[in-house]
């Protein structure tokens, strides 16, 4: 079971890390074995190497997260909302997001499922 404040500590890492814009500091809070499923539905990347690929490639949007709510924990799992705000096609957008993070024992992401559509695309 995953204390509240373990999982207050990887979304508040994860935030900052995108706000920082560092790479290095999100791959650090996923476990060597987790997986990235953003958006749900597409193909799974596994591994610290597929996951680094996927945020630098993120990150070079210059997307920036803000908090929509407060964080959900249930069992090994905290969801929370947030919106991803970036400059898409010539326009300021946001995407309005949930995130669902699995959490182990030491407190790592070892999965991440991203739930989103192209109805939570917004112009901002």
């Amino acid at each position: 079971m995953t204390s509240y404040a373990a999982a207050k500590a990887a979304v508040d890492g994860y935030i900052a890390g995108f706000a920082a814009g560092d790479v290095d500091a999100i791959v650090a809070l996923y476990a060597d074995d987790a997986t990235v499923e953003d958006p749900v539905g597409i193909e799974i990347k596994q591994g610290i190497a597929a996951i680094r690929a996927f945020y630098t490639m993120s990150m070079a949007t210059g997307a920036k997260l803000a908090p929509l709510g407060p964080i959900r924990v249930a069992g090994e799992y905290v969801a929370f909302p947030f919106a991803v705000k970036l400059e898409w096609q010539g326009k300021a957008q946001r995407i309005e997001v949930i995130d669902l993070f699995r959490l182990n024992a030491a407190g790592k992401i070892t999965e991440m499922r991203a739930f989103w559509g192209p109805e939570n695309m917004l112009s901002d």
